[in-house]
């Protein structure tokens, strides 16, 4: 009897490719290099492929054009098994410590976005990222491009209802905090030095009031000026950031479990 072949997707991207090789956490079938194949960083891809056993396959820039088909590719791009997301029974059982910090997004729909965040967050010090089944943006190509390659360090949790993830969250002791235009403190005045599942919004919508009911309270990001709020991305950069300000360097503002 054949055995079943395992699907694949077309990774692109220097950074795509470079990260996933190093992750390890899918297998790489093969890299495809675009002619020509003598800059420094495609050799670098070359000595990668090689100590993880993925050959390398060198394409005239037509013939890896029509393989590719997408913008932005640095004449790299890569075969690889469809990337792994996890349930949330399994990122809880693989939690790490006892002050995780964790995000929510909620309706991020755009790859790019989505990209965005994860790369944010992952330099951040965010442990996983959960999202929803539906109406949320996959982890393709396209996300792991945006990213720079984050998105393969990244664990990434889908579920099939938020709001019900987050009740389940906070039993295990998280405290929910939405990111919103209207919060009710300044992010650089709560104290994040807790179990954290932080939750973002779509672009222009904000996070659905069924979900941010299901947060024990709100942040807002304080600006000046008379444009509208910042992007989704932007803003989960600075409140990332925030975090981990205060746990590295121990500083913040309020106590949360006795001002709210």
């Amino acid at each position: 009897m054949k055995k079943k072949s395992q699907p694949t997707e077309i990774i692109y991207g220097y950074h795509a490719v470079n990260e996933s090789l190093k992750a390890g956490r899918r297998r790489i079938q093969r890299v495809l290099i675009a002619e020509p194949a003598e800059s420094g960083r495609k050799q670098g891809l070359f000595a990668l492929a090689e100590r993880c056993n993925v050959p390398v396959k060198v394409l005239k820039p037509e013939k890896f054009r029509s393989l590719v088909k997408a913008e932005g590719h640095n004449g790299v791009a890569a075969v690889a098994g469809v990337y792994k997301v996890i349930n949330l029974d399994q990122a809880l059982a693989a939690k790490k410590g006892q002050v995780p910090f964790w995000a929510v997004l909620d309706q991020v729909t755009d790859p790019r976005n989505l990209g965005a965040i994860v790369r944010s967050a992952y330099c951040a010090g965010v442990e996983a990222i959960v999202v929803a089944r539906n109406r949320s943006a996959p982890p393709s190509p396209a996300a792991v491009k945006a990213s720079a390659g984050a998105l393969e360090h990244m664990v990434l949790v889908q579920v099939t209802n938020l709001a019900r993830t987050l009740q389940r969250l906070k039993k295990e002791g998280f405290w929910a905090v939405a990111l919103d235009a209207d919060g009710q403190v300044a992010v650089f005045e709560a104290d994040f030095r807790i179990p954290l599942v932080l939750v973002i919004g779509a672009e222009g919508r904000g996070v659905r009031p069924l979900v941010k009911k299901h947060c024990d309270f709100s942040v807002a990001i304080p600006q000046q000026g008379q444009i509208g709020s910042l992007n989704a991305s932007a803003a989960a950069t600075v409140a990332f950031y925030e975090v981990m300000r205060q746990r590295r360097y121990g500083t913040c503002g309020k106590t949360i479990k006795e001002d709210y």
